[in-house]
Protein backbone atom coordinates (compact mmCIF):
# COMPACT_ATOMS: atom_id res chain seq x y z
CA UNK A 1 0.00 0.00 0.00
CA UNK A 2 1.41 3.29 -1.13
CA UNK A 3 1.94 5.48 1.53
CA UNK A 4 -0.09 9.17 0.00
CA UNK A 5 1.12 11.12 2.88
CA UNK A 6 4.85 10.35 2.54
CA UNK A 7 4.48 10.65 -1.39
CA UNK A 8 3.16 13.91 -1.11
CA UNK A 9 5.87 15.36 0.38
CA UNK A 10 7.54 15.60 -2.54
CA UNK A 11 5.70 18.69 -3.92
CA UNK A 12 7.15 20.88 -2.86
CA UNK A 13 10.37 20.47 -3.32
CA UNK A 14 12.32 20.93 -6.68
CA UNK A 15 15.77 22.45 -6.74
CA UNK A 16 17.12 20.72 -3.40
CA UNK A 17 16.34 17.55 -4.59
CA UNK A 18 17.90 18.32 -7.75
CA UNK A 19 20.90 19.77 -6.20
CA UNK A 20 21.23 17.42 -3.47
CA UNK A 21 20.01 13.67 -4.93
CA UNK A 22 22.31 11.27 -6.62
CA UNK A 23 22.04 11.01 -10.18
CA UNK A 24 22.56 7.11 -11.50
CA UNK A 25 25.46 5.57 -13.87
CA UNK A 26 25.08 5.14 -17.77
CA UNK A 27 25.82 1.56 -17.16
CA UNK A 28 22.11 1.89 -15.65
CA UNK A 29 20.66 3.16 -18.68
CA UNK A 30 22.75 0.69 -21.01
CA UNK A 31 21.07 -2.03 -19.03
CA UNK A 32 18.00 -0.85 -19.89
CA UNK A 33 18.21 0.60 -23.56
CA UNK A 34 21.45 -1.43 -24.61
CA UNK A 35 20.62 0.09 -28.45
CA UNK A 36 18.69 3.68 -29.46
CA UNK A 37 15.35 3.45 -29.77
CA UNK A 38 13.02 6.19 -31.10
CA UNK A 39 10.83 6.97 -28.43
CA UNK A 40 11.37 6.43 -24.52
CA UNK A 41 9.11 7.53 -21.85
CA UNK A 42 10.77 8.27 -18.23
CA UNK A 43 7.48 7.94 -15.75
CA UNK A 44 7.95 9.79 -13.00
CA UNK A 45 10.67 11.66 -13.81
CA UNK A 46 11.70 14.01 -10.98
CA UNK A 47 13.75 16.43 -12.10
CA UNK A 48 15.03 14.37 -14.86
CA UNK A 49 18.51 12.94 -12.85
CA UNK A 50 17.39 9.59 -14.61
CA UNK A 51 15.80 11.38 -18.17
CA UNK A 52 19.06 12.98 -19.01
CA UNK A 53 20.90 9.12 -19.72
CA UNK A 54 18.10 8.76 -22.24
CA UNK A 55 18.75 11.64 -24.76
CA UNK A 56 21.65 10.04 -26.03
CA UNK A 57 19.61 6.39 -26.59
CA UNK A 58 16.57 7.56 -28.77
CA UNK A 59 15.05 9.99 -30.91
CA UNK A 60 12.15 11.54 -28.54
CA UNK A 61 12.67 11.63 -25.05
CA UNK A 62 9.12 12.30 -22.91
CA UNK A 63 9.26 12.96 -19.34
CA UNK A 64 5.80 12.65 -17.09
CA UNK A 65 6.14 13.73 -13.54
CA UNK A 66 3.27 14.75 -10.98
CA UNK A 67 5.01 17.36 -9.52
CA UNK A 68 4.87 20.61 -10.72
CA UNK A 69 7.73 21.92 -8.65
CA UNK A 70 10.13 19.10 -10.03
CA UNK A 71 8.94 19.52 -13.58
CA UNK A 72 10.00 22.96 -13.57
CA UNK A 73 13.21 22.40 -12.94
CA UNK A 74 13.27 19.51 -15.78
CA UNK A 75 11.78 21.78 -18.18
CA UNK A 76 14.76 24.43 -17.80
CA UNK A 77 17.88 21.39 -17.57
CA UNK A 78 16.33 19.64 -20.37
CA UNK A 79 14.43 21.61 -22.80
CA UNK A 80 14.34 19.11 -25.87
CA UNK A 81 12.72 16.81 -23.49
CA UNK A 82 8.69 16.79 -23.65
CA UNK A 83 7.63 17.06 -20.29
CA UNK A 84 4.69 16.63 -19.13
CA UNK A 85 2.33 16.56 -16.12
CA UNK A 86 0.57 13.66 -14.75
CA UNK A 87 0.99 9.99 -13.28
CA UNK A 88 1.83 6.70 -13.44
CA UNK A 89 -2.22 5.50 -13.21
CA UNK A 90 -2.88 8.23 -16.09
CA UNK A 91 -0.25 8.64 -18.52
CA UNK A 92 -1.01 11.39 -20.74
CA UNK A 93 -0.23 9.51 -23.83
CA UNK A 94 -2.00 7.11 -26.71
CA UNK A 95 -1.33 4.09 -27.01
CA UNK A 96 1.35 1.85 -27.98
CA UNK A 97 3.46 5.93 -28.64
CA UNK A 98 6.65 4.29 -26.91
CA UNK A 99 9.32 1.83 -27.41
CA UNK A 100 10.52 2.28 -23.99
CA UNK A 101 9.34 2.87 -20.75
CA UNK A 102 12.19 3.99 -17.73
CA UNK A 103 11.13 4.46 -13.75
CA UNK A 104 13.70 6.02 -11.88
CA UNK A 105 13.59 5.85 -7.96
CA UNK A 106 9.46 5.99 -8.53
CA UNK A 107 7.79 2.61 -8.73
CA UNK A 108 7.25 2.19 -5.27
CA UNK A 109 5.20 5.21 -5.11
CA UNK A 110 2.77 3.99 -7.68
CA UNK A 111 -0.59 1.60 -7.61
CA UNK A 112 1.17 -1.25 -9.13
CA UNK A 113 -1.54 -3.05 -10.78
CA UNK A 114 -3.31 0.67 -12.09
CA UNK A 115 0.66 1.94 -13.35
CA UNK A 116 1.63 -1.78 -15.19
CA UNK A 117 -1.91 -1.50 -17.29
CA UNK A 118 -0.90 2.21 -18.24
CA UNK A 119 2.78 1.52 -18.81
CA UNK A 120 1.18 -1.64 -20.93
CA UNK A 121 -0.65 0.71 -23.24
CA UNK A 122 1.63 3.07 -24.22
CA UNK A 123 4.12 0.83 -24.95
CA UNK A 124 4.24 -0.72 -28.11
CA UNK A 125 4.32 -4.60 -28.31
CA UNK A 126 7.40 -5.85 -26.81
CA UNK A 127 8.67 -2.74 -25.29
CA UNK A 128 10.92 -2.66 -22.68
CA UNK A 129 9.83 -1.87 -19.15
CA UNK A 130 12.96 -1.25 -17.17
CA UNK A 131 12.96 -0.23 -12.84
CA UNK A 132 15.88 1.23 -11.38
CA UNK A 133 16.58 2.62 -7.88
CA UNK A 134 19.84 3.21 -6.23
CA UNK A 135 20.27 2.14 -2.32
CA UNK A 136 23.05 2.04 0.01
CA UNK A 137 25.83 -0.33 0.11
CA UNK A 138 25.59 -2.67 3.10
CA UNK A 139 29.24 -2.87 3.23
CA UNK A 140 28.89 1.11 4.45
CA UNK A 141 28.29 0.38 7.81
CA UNK A 142 27.86 4.74 8.39
CA UNK A 143 25.52 4.73 5.32
CA UNK A 144 23.44 1.98 5.87
CA UNK A 145 23.05 3.42 9.22
CA UNK A 146 21.97 6.79 8.44
CA UNK A 147 19.76 5.00 6.36
CA UNK A 148 17.75 2.99 9.31
CA UNK A 149 17.29 6.79 10.62
CA UNK A 150 14.71 7.48 7.61
CA UNK A 151 13.63 4.03 7.03
CA UNK A 152 13.59 1.55 10.36
CA UNK A 153 12.85 -1.30 7.20
CA UNK A 154 16.09 -1.08 5.66
CA UNK A 155 17.79 -4.66 6.95
CA UNK A 156 21.22 -5.56 6.35
CA UNK A 157 20.37 -7.38 3.20
CA UNK A 158 17.70 -5.44 1.52
CA UNK A 159 15.60 -1.76 1.01
CA UNK A 160 12.16 -1.79 1.02
CA UNK A 161 11.48 0.66 -2.30
CA UNK A 162 12.58 -2.42 -4.44
CA UNK A 163 10.40 -5.01 -3.30
CA UNK A 164 7.74 -3.57 -5.75
CA UNK A 165 9.79 -5.08 -8.69
CA UNK A 166 8.91 -8.04 -8.87
CA UNK A 167 9.42 -11.44 -10.96
CA UNK A 168 5.89 -10.93 -12.45
CA UNK A 169 4.02 -7.88 -13.11
CA UNK A 170 0.64 -7.65 -14.90
CA UNK A 171 1.12 -7.29 -18.44
CA UNK A 172 5.04 -7.67 -18.50
CA UNK A 173 7.54 -10.46 -18.40
CA UNK A 174 10.86 -10.51 -16.16
CA UNK A 175 13.47 -10.27 -18.55
CA UNK A 176 16.82 -9.49 -15.98
CA UNK A 177 18.38 -7.71 -13.07
CA UNK A 178 21.66 -6.45 -12.84
CA UNK A 179 23.74 -4.08 -9.97
CA UNK A 180 25.96 -1.64 -10.62
CA UNK A 181 28.26 -0.38 -8.11
CA UNK A 182 29.64 3.26 -7.61
CA UNK A 183 30.20 5.76 -5.78
CA UNK A 184 30.66 9.21 -5.42
CA UNK A 185 32.22 12.16 -3.41
CA UNK A 186 29.95 14.14 -1.23
CA UNK A 187 30.74 16.80 1.58
CA UNK A 188 29.14 16.31 4.98
CA UNK A 189 27.32 18.83 4.75
CA UNK A 190 25.26 17.95 1.62
CA UNK A 191 25.19 14.48 2.55
CA UNK A 192 22.94 15.75 5.19
CA UNK A 193 20.93 17.89 3.34
CA UNK A 194 20.27 15.17 0.81
CA UNK A 195 18.40 13.25 3.67
CA UNK A 196 16.30 16.70 4.04
CA UNK A 197 15.33 15.77 0.59
CA UNK A 198 13.49 12.12 1.46
CA UNK A 199 10.27 11.48 2.10
CA UNK A 200 10.52 10.57 5.91
CA UNK A 201 12.41 13.49 6.64
CA UNK A 202 10.12 15.79 4.78
CA UNK A 203 6.74 14.60 5.99
CA UNK A 204 8.25 14.61 9.65
CA UNK A 205 6.87 17.77 11.99
CA UNK A 206 9.99 19.79 13.25
CA UNK A 207 11.08 18.48 16.08
CA UNK A 208 11.18 14.79 14.80
CA UNK A 209 13.13 16.14 11.82
CA UNK A 210 15.38 17.83 14.26
CA UNK A 211 15.67 14.58 16.16
CA UNK A 212 16.39 12.66 12.98
CA UNK A 213 19.24 14.93 11.62
CA UNK A 214 21.04 14.56 15.49
CA UNK A 215 20.79 10.73 14.69
CA UNK A 216 22.55 11.26 11.44
CA UNK A 217 25.26 14.02 12.95
CA UNK A 218 25.94 11.56 15.71
CA UNK A 219 26.54 8.85 13.53
CA UNK A 220 28.66 10.59 11.45
CA UNK A 221 30.50 11.97 14.54
CA UNK A 222 31.53 7.89 15.74
CA UNK A 223 32.20 6.07 12.66
CA UNK A 224 35.70 5.83 12.16
CA UNK A 225 35.05 6.28 8.25
CA UNK A 226 33.64 9.34 8.52
CA UNK A 227 34.82 11.33 12.02
CA UNK A 228 36.44 14.60 11.87
CA UNK A 229 36.14 14.47 7.82
CA UNK A 230 34.56 16.88 5.63
CA UNK A 231 34.14 15.26 2.68
CA UNK A 232 33.43 11.47 2.21
CA UNK A 233 33.36 8.44 -0.29
CA UNK A 234 29.83 7.30 -0.84
CA UNK A 235 29.74 3.53 -2.21
CA UNK A 236 26.52 2.97 -3.79
CA UNK A 237 24.46 0.25 -5.92
CA UNK A 238 22.07 1.10 -8.71
CA UNK A 239 19.78 -2.27 -8.63
CA UNK A 240 18.08 -2.31 -12.32
CA UNK A 241 15.19 -4.69 -13.32
CA UNK A 242 14.11 -5.26 -17.16
CA UNK A 243 10.43 -6.63 -18.37
CA UNK A 244 9.08 -7.09 -21.73
CA UNK A 245 5.61 -6.06 -22.60
CA UNK A 246 3.51 -8.95 -23.51
CA UNK A 247 -0.38 -9.37 -24.56
CA UNK A 248 -2.47 -6.37 -25.85
CA UNK A 249 -1.34 -2.89 -25.00
CA UNK A 250 -4.85 -0.57 -25.68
Amino acid sequence: MVDQELAKAFEGIGEEYDRYRPGFPDAAADVILPEGVDAVLDLGAGTGKFTALLLDRAERVTAVEPSATMLEVLRVKLPTVEALAGGAESIPLPDGAVDAVTVAQAFHWFDRDAACAEIRRVLVPGGVLGLLWNHSDPTCAWDRACHRVAHPAVTEDADSTTASAADELPGFAFDHRTETSWSEQISRADYIRRWLTVSSFLAADEDTRTDMVARLDSILDTDPATVGRDTFTLPMITDVFVYRAVGSGG
